[in-house]
């Protein structure tokens, strides 16, 4: 449990207990019915600002890395997952050409600046193999539109296309833009019973009604 003020403490204000219980019920089934195809079983899997393993917890990867910057993250994570201790700014760290899959869920939008995110790109870049993605799950904010900063750690604004954009800058190659993918949170539209969240991800019209956080895929080419 990390100190009042400190890393992780907004987090646990903002889902208790029971809220974070349900969020892992509602990502074993995503992982299982939507992210586990996107994952490469064989492959290394890190996962920045992984939280409370909400996806690395049920996906299926040779080796699974997380790193957040909240020390009790640790404590939440399945056995067989590394945690390392650190800021997403700190990626540059991981050896270069390390990951198959770098992931990210609702991460950028907390950086402090643009000049942040670019920097985090081009450091996630390193970090993957030649043919390696990184997939970032995040709030749209053409969709979300005032109830985005709802959220006080909120701080760039985001689309799927602006993302595009700088995703090509950091000469990664956009091969997946969903603009409506899931719910803007937990605590809204999202689907909290298994089978209910089965059901919307099998009907991808019920995305674009309900879906306000893109999903955005860059490739690292040779």
């Amino acid at each position: 449990m990390g100190a009042p003020g400190g890393p992780g403490d907004l987090y646990r204000f903002r889902f208790g207990p029971e809220e974070r219980a349900r969020k892992a019920r509602v990502w074993r089934v995503l992982c299982e019915r939507f992210f586990q195809r996107l994952v490469p079983e064989r492959g290394v899997v890190l996962d920045v600002g992984c939280g409370f393993g909400e996806f690395l917890n049920h996906v299926r990867a040779a080796r699974r890395i997380g790193l957040d910057l909240d020390p009790g993250a640790k404590a939440h994570l399945a056995e067989g997952v590394e945690f390392h201790e650190a800021s997403a700014l700190d990626l540059g760290h991981f050896p270069e050409s390390l990951a198959d899959l770098i992931f990210c869920s609702n991460l950028l939008e907390h950086l402090p600046s643009k000049a942040e995110v670019d920097r985090f790109l081009a450091m996630a870049r390193r970090a993957l193999r030649p043919g390696g993605a990184l997939l970032v799950l995040g709030p749209n904010i053409r969709c979300t539109k005032g109830a985005y900063w709802d959220f006080w750690d909120h701080h760039v604004p985001l689309t799927e296309k602006s993302l595009a954009e700088a995703m090509h800058l950091a000469e990664l190659e956009v091969d997946l833009s969903i603009a409506r993918f899931l719910p803007y949170t937990t605590k809204g539209a999202m689907p909290q019973h298994p089978l209910l969240v089965r059901l919307y991800l099998a009907v991808p019209l019920a995305w674009r009604i309900f879906g306000a956080q893109f999903l955005v895929r860059g490739v690292r080419r040779p």
